[in-house]
Formats: C-alpha cells, sequence, structure tokens
C-alpha cells in the first residue's frame, strides 16, 4: 500500500542507476589493489601499465558526464514510476471510499507535493481521534484489505471482488449465511417455496449500514463454481436447476398452480409466483435503491458541520439542550432516541412573505471508543411563526428526535447544530453507556417525563417523530446547566416507561407485580402523590410491559419534585425504581 516513502525510495534508486558507472570505477579501483592488515600494498598480477594505458584510465568511459538527453530519459522514467505509485493509491488503496469530488481534486494536482499532502489530508480528515499518533481509520482500511486479499481471491484479487468491495467498504457482516457447495436448498416462501440446488453462494446480514438504511441483506452467488462470488440483486440466480425442465419446483409450481415459464416473464427475478410474490413485487424498488447505494459511499449532506465533529473544534456559540433515552428492542439491539431542544431566541428568523422563518441544520455521529463510526444523522428544523406572534414565541421551543438503534456499549456522541440565517455552530459532546438489556434480570428502560403523551393510529405504530411502539412521547429536555425541565402548571405531565424480564408465575403463567407511583417535594421530601398497581389488572401481559401515566401539573405547587416508578416483581423477587427530576412554575 502507499507510503509517502516510497517516493524516496525510488529517487534513491534512480540516482543509483544515473550514477552506475561511478560505482563501477570505484569497485574496479578496488580491485586493483588489495591492503594488507600490515598496511602494504599486494601489486596486482596484471602487468604494470604503460603511460599511454594510464592517460587512458583517466578519462575512463564509464565515468563520462552524462547528456543533457540521458538526464531527460532519467528524470522520464522516474516521473512514470511515481505515478504508477499515485494511481495505485487512487485506483486500488482506495478506491471505494474516495468521493468523486476527492478523486477530481486529486486528479488536478500538478505536483508530487500537492499530492502527498492530498493524502496526509484524506486520511487526516478521516481519522477519529486526531489528538493521537495513531489513525485508527486508516489502519481498519488497510486490514480490511488485507482481509480480502487473503480469503475472497478467485483469479483476480480479494479487493477487486464483490465481496472484497462490500468488506473493505463496510466491514465484517453481522452475521453470514454460507453454503459453499451448494446443493439442496429449501427456498423460503419469500423466495417460492420448494426445494431446488443452488449453486454456492452466501448470504450477509448487516444490522445497518450508514446511508443505506437497516436490515441490509447482500447475497453473492458463485455461479462458476471458481470461488468468484459475484453480488447480485436475483435471488433466483443462486438456483442451479433455474434452466432445467421441471427441476426445483417452487410451491406453486409442484401444487399444478403455476408454471416454471411464468418465472420468465420479465421483471427483476425470476423467482415465479407463491404466496408473497405480491408483497416482493412492491419491493422491488427498494431492492434496486440499496443495490445502487452499495455502489458508492454514502454522501454527506452537511460537509461543513461533518467537518466540525471529526476535527474536534469546541464552540458553543448556538446553545442547545439533548437527552438520550434507552428502551430495548430485541436481546442485542437497544433504540436510543435523541431528543434535541433549541430555543426560538437562538434561532436567527427571516422574514420570507410575512412569515418569520428560521432554518437550523443539525448533524450527528455517534461512535465506538476504538473510533469507529457506529451510526451518523443528519437533517433540517425548520420553524415558521407568523411575524407578528415572533415576539412572543422567543421562549417556546424548537424538538427535534432521532431514534437510531445501536448495540450495548460505550460510545461518543458528537452533535453539531447550525443557524442557517445566522451562520452560528454549536456543539454537543457526550459519552452514553447503552445498556445491555440482559434476559435474566428484572430491567427498565429510561424513565421518560414527557409533554405529550398519545396512541397513535394503527398504521403509524412504530414509524414517525416521538414514535415509540404504539406512543407518541415528546420527552422534555432538561437544560444543559443542570437544572430540571420545566412545567407550566397549566401543562400535563406524562411518565412513560417500559419493564422487562418479569417474572412467570409456573402455576398461572402469568407475571404477578405492583408498581408505585411516587411524587416527592424534592425540598421537604414528603409524597404528595402515591399510587400503587398491580399487573392483575393490566389485562392480559406478559413478561413485558407499558407503563404510563399523566398527571396535572395544576394539582402541584411551584417547586422541584421527583418521580420514582418503583416495580416490584413478586415471582422473581427483584425490583427497578428509576426516578427523574422535573419542576412546575
Amino acid at each position: 500500500m502507499f507510503q509517502v516513502g516510497l517516493r524516496r525510495c525510488l529517487l534513491s534508486s534512480s540516482l543509483l542507476v544515473s550514477l552506475f558507472g561511478l560505482s563501477l570505477s570505484a569497485v574496479a579501483q578496488q580491485a586493483s589493489t588489495d591492503q594488507t592488515s600490515s598496511g602494504q600494498t599486494i601489486p596486482a598480477t596484471a602487468p604494470a601499465p604503460t603511460n599511454s594505458t594510464q592517460a587512458g584510465q583517466a578519462t575512463d568511459p564509464l565515468k563520462r558526464p552524462i547528456s543533457e538527453k540521458q538526464k531527460k530519459e532519467n528524470a522520464k522514467a522516474l516521473k512514470q514510476e511515481l505515478s504508477k505509485t499515485y494511481k495505485k493509491w487512487l485506483d486500488e488503496d482506495v478506491v471505494y471510499i474516495i468521493s468523486d469530488e476527492e478523486r477530481k481534486a486529486f486528479k488536478q494536482l500538478s505536483n508530487d507535493e500537492e499530492r502527498d499532502q492530498f493524502i496526509e489530508a484524506f486520511w487526516q480528515r478521516r481519522d477519529p481521534t486526531p489528538d493521537t499518533e495513531e489513525n485508527e481509520f486508516k489502519e481498519e482500511h488497510y486490514r480490511r484489505i488485507e482481509y480480502a486479499n487473503e480469503h475472497f481471491a478467485a483469479g483476480i484479487p480479494g479487493w477487486k471482488s464483490d465481496r472484497g468491495r462490500i468488506y473493505i467498504m463496510y466491514g465484517p457482516a453481522d452475521e453470514i449465511e454460507s453454503h459453499p457447495s451448494g446443493g439442496s436448498y429449501q427456498r423460503p416462501m419469500e423466495e417460492g417455496g420448494g426445494e431446488t440446488s443452488t449453486f454456492p453462494f452466501e448470504d450477509w446480514r448487516y444490522r445497518y449500514l450508514e446511508g443505506i438504511g437497516q436490515e441490509v441483506m447482500i447475497e453473492f452467488v458463485d455461479t462458476c463454481m471458481c470461488g468468484d462470488y459475484h453480488m447480485t440483486i436475483d435471488r433466483s440466480e443462486k438456483d442451479a436447476l433455474l434452466h432445467t425442465p421441471n427441476g426445483g419446483p417452487t410451491l406453486y409450481e409442484s401444487m399444478g398452480m403455476a408454471s416454471k415459464a411464468q418465472r420468465f416473464n420479465g421483471g427483476l427475478e425470476s423467482l415465479g409466483p407463491g404466496p408473497d410474490s405480491a408483497s416482493q413485487a412492491s419491493k422491488q424498488f427498494d431492492r434496486l435503491e440499496q443495490f445502487a447505494k452499495l455502489q458508492a459511499p454514502p454522501p454527506v449532506k452537511f460537509k461543513d458541520l461533518e467537518e466540525v465533529v471529526s476535527h474536534k473544534i469546541s464552540i458553543n456559540l448556538m446553545p442547545f439542550d439533548v437527552r438520550a433515552d434507552f428502551v430495548k428492542v430485541t436481546a442485542e439491539t437497544v433504540l436510543v432516541p435523541f431528543t434535541i431542544q433549541l430555543k426560538n431566541r437562538d434561532i436567527t428568523f427571516v422574514n420570507k412573505d410575512g412569515v418569520q422563518r428560521g432554518v437550523v441544520n443539525i448533524f450527528g455521529r455517534v461512535t465506538t471508543l476504538s473510533g469507529h463510526i457506529a451510526q451518523t444523522f443528519e437533517d433540517t428544523v425548520q420553524a415558521d411563526i407568523p411575524a407578528e406572534l415572533l415576539a412572543k414565541a422567543a421562549e417556546n421551543s424548537q424538538v427535534y428526535w432521532k431514534a437510531i438503534p445501536l448495540r450495548p456499549g460505550r460510545y461518543r456522541v458528537d452533535i453539531v447544530v447550525k443557524d442557517v440565517n445566522g451562520d452560528r455552530v454549536g456543539t454537543w459532546s457526550k459519552g452514553i453507556q447503552v445498556p445491555d438489556f440482559a434476559d435474566d434480570r428484572l430491567d427498565a428502560s429510561s424513565l421518560i417525563v414527557a409533554d405529550l403523551m398519545e396512541p397513535v393510529a394503527a398504521k403509524n405504530v412504530g414509524t414517525g417523530s416521538f414514535v415509540i411502539g404504539a406512543t407518541k412521547v415528546r420527552p422534555r429536555v432538561p437544560p444543559a446547566d443542570g437544572k430540571p425541565m420545566v412545567f407550566k402548571r397549566g401543562q400535563k405531565l406524562n411518565f412513560w416507561m417500559q419493564v422487562y424480564n418479569l417474572g412467570v408465575d409456573d402455576k398461572t403463567h402469568k407475571p404477578s407485580a405492583t408498581v408505585e407511583y411516587n411524587v416527592v417535594n424534592a425540598v421537604t421530601n414528603k409524597n404528595v402523590v402515591h399510587t400503587i398497581e398491580s399487573t392483575d389488572t393490566m389485562g392480559n401481559i406478559g413478561d413485558q410491559v407499558t407503563l404510563q401515566k399523566t398527571l396535572s401539573a395544576a394539582n402541584l405547587d411551584p417547586g422541584v419534585y421527583r418521580i420514582q416508578i418503583k416495580v416490584n416483581d413478586n415471582v422473581s423477587k427483584q425490583t427497578v425504581d428509576p426516578t427523574a427530576t422535573f419542576a412546575v412554575e
């Protein structure tokens, strides 16, 4: 792989070639005499040269000056050798990760010094920890190339193969289903069902790929059975009996409900009619879009904000508040909603046809402790306020919400907010610990204190801003100065929390637990609200339950309060009791 020092080595080699005559002359001169340990000179066996011979040696042709023509040829040869080095870096080392803009800029450079500086800046821009000597991104990138060359070569270098390209760009898959010998294969229903025989193939599954989406499935097929797996969007391509009459029938074909000829009626895939044909047809455009996105590095919308994150510039001219919550999705995946709150008074509004408009760009990046990027998000928040109401709305807020899936572990979160009209930028950086909701203990999600909590329509379950499951929950964000979140007396306080891994009674096959809601005055430490509920009255629930409670702030005097939700599991004898603090004005 490319090293800047290689240019110097090549230059030294060229100089040695240019001065080859001098080297041979020195060797010849050394061979003419030999020094003994006593310092005496032993004559060579050849006869002593005559004067004419001595004169000839004085103008040894091996030591003659290099002509201008030869100098130009040597320089041209050196330039071509160096050009190969830079070309290899551009077309092999970084071919999958360099953007079109960067490639175009590199090709416009006029000398090697500029190219060296460009390459150095290229890696620095991607260094997750620029304040250290190591560049983890660069090291990981070349490790992936080495791995691809070792494991995916098949008549071509591993980095050139489709599997090598995907591995270099996105790293190891979260799950790989490998069929290295092909053979008998029971199709899933979404592929038509039935049994057939296949070529060797692999299915790679990524839980999330930045710029592409969640649950990304990539299929590679070795139709030549030579180890050269290529990426395909046609899942029927792995069917070795696809073009064999009456071979490998689908479920409908074996039942006489379809013929094999129907597989070849055009379209993206040749799977044939099946139980899920209609739903699969609707996903063809999604598959095409995913395939296209996998061909190029994901674009960055707000590059100026990404630079702020990448270079760790510490500025806070644009104030904003952030909170992160944690909700269990599966045993290995946690949904992490980030809520970003901006005061209207901190946003620059510009009059647009009688309406005051403020625009804010948001860029966020989540990285692991090793510096690898786990997730990124970017979006625009726009606020339109009638001009006559702008003064009254100054103390109101704009709230942005983004939920991303993460695996349990420790991460660093960097968020940058830019006021477009005012050209101000603010940053927020913090380490978070995504909890491991293990199945062997009672646990709970974050306790969310919300100013809005309402059910959503069935078609919107799990989608849209502030939607968690079947409920829209808009968290109230506490200020960055450590003070509690504030509610007005006319507002409602909503409390939302999920409880996981409730014990199930062996006899009743139901959980048995009590839930206590306690609102305590933080100054007097006295209960102002105390309610107890039982899972027996919550209907038919399993080992997971969602708790929702609403309280009117009008029932509380101005002051600071602490809400505690205590869950006592009577089966497992375990307890969880998360708390949160809020204020009423």
